[in-house]
């Protein structure tokens, strides 16, 4: 495995001045292998976060449109694990691997069994690992997938293709737990409403499509003054409920912290707040150094928990704004960026 010994995260591989697709912004820009090839957000900062090597291995936990992956692959001569959940994704990714004679390893699986996944394929360290949070551009545009409430489709929502939808939840689950869910997951201050609103519609009909769902919460729920749609909150709350979104997450930075070689990097694009401040706080726990006992006190064996990640940027990154231009939907990302220490994790996480 290989480590990295630049003191500032800054400090990367030249990344070739190719034209993007999507979206752009100034200074590096990633090169892409096809004018059609996906470009995820602040693609360019991701991969001055993991700084590739020749020789190296990364994982893209989330390859969606295989931005990352691309820029990965073209940065350096390394190998890349590409995971996601999405059968669709998974074949987009074979087809890629097909062209990069062996560096690409396609998995189908949540990034929250990450570690269980790459330890069946013989694979128990790795020298950088990225997580783009949420949903994609290519979710959000295909009515069928449900994800959306511009489009009217299948109230689907569920990123891979097992478990429930959200239509299962929100014609199954009571009352109450649905205001919770909306209340908790989209912050979604009238909850209460809309589950009521919600569980009054269902009565006279399954609430089976992504238009009535929409049309439902639209008449509880008023229109704010920054032009967000009233059904946003619950649309992205039921998503999270439908693929555990937030418990993904927590089992995915628990892994990334046991598969890191020292030296590894560790990037997370978020977009709201409440993934952002999972991310936030695992980093926090993971980067701070106990403080030492009194020396007033007497002396007892006290097991001191180095610390596993070194924070490399205090604050997180956000686009620049030459790509919130381009892309509207990157304008909430942040970035968190963090290197593994020579820490072993221990074996129970208070």
């Amino acid at each position: 495995m290989i480590t990295h010994s630049s003191p500032a995260w800054e400090a990367g591989p030249p990344i070739l001045a190719l034209p993007l697709t999507g979206a752009s912004e100034a200074g590096p820009v990633v090169p892409t292998v096809q004018s059609a090839a996906h470009v995820p957000v602040m693609a360019a900062e991701v991969l001055t976060a993991l700084n590739p090597r020749d020789g190296g291995v990364y994982v893209d936990a989330t390859f969606g449109g295989g931005g990352y992956t691309r820029a990965v692959l073209a940065a350096a001569g390394c190998r890349v694990w590409a995971i996601d959940r999405d059968p669709r994704a998974v074949g987009l990714a074979q087809e890629l691997a097909a062209s990069h004679d062996g560096r690409l390893q396609v998995v189908e699986g949540r990034f929250g069994d990450l570690e269980a996944l790459l330890g069946e394929r013989g694979v128990g360290t790795v020298d950088g690992i990225a997580f783009d949070l949420g949903v994609s551009s290519a979710h959000l545009d295909d009515a069928s997938r449900g994800f959306s409430f511009r489009a009217d489709g299948p109230l689907d929502m569920r990123m891979g293709s097992d478990g429930e939808s959200a239509a299962d939840l929100v014609n199954r689950l009571p009352e109450s737990e649905l205001a919770r869910i909306i209340f908790e997951l989209g912050e979604e201050r009238r909850a209460r409403r809309v589950a009521a609103a919600l569980v009054a519609a269902r009565l006279e009909a399954p609430v089976e499509r992504t238009g009535r769902l929409a049309a439902v919460v639209r008449a509880v729920v008023p229109s704010s003054r920054d032009g967000i749609d009233p059904a946003t909150r619950t649309f992205q709350a039921l998503r999270m409920a439908v693929n555990d979104e937030l418990g993904e997450l927590r089992r995915g930075l628990a892994a990334a912290e046991r598969l890191l070689a020292p030296g590894g990097r560790l990037a997370v694009v978020a977009f709201h707040s409440l993934e952002d401040r999972v991310v936030k706080e695992f980093l926090r726990q993971r980067a701070e150094v106990p403080p030492s006992p009194s020396r007033h006190l007497p002396l007892t064996p006290v097991a001191i928990k180095a610390p596993t990640f070194r924070l490399l940027e205090r604050r997180p990154r956000v686009p620049q704004h030459a790509e919130i231009e381009a892309n509207p939907r990157s304008r909430s990302a942040k970035l968190r960026v963090a290197e593994r220490t020579t820490a072993p994790v221990p074996s129970i996480r208070s």
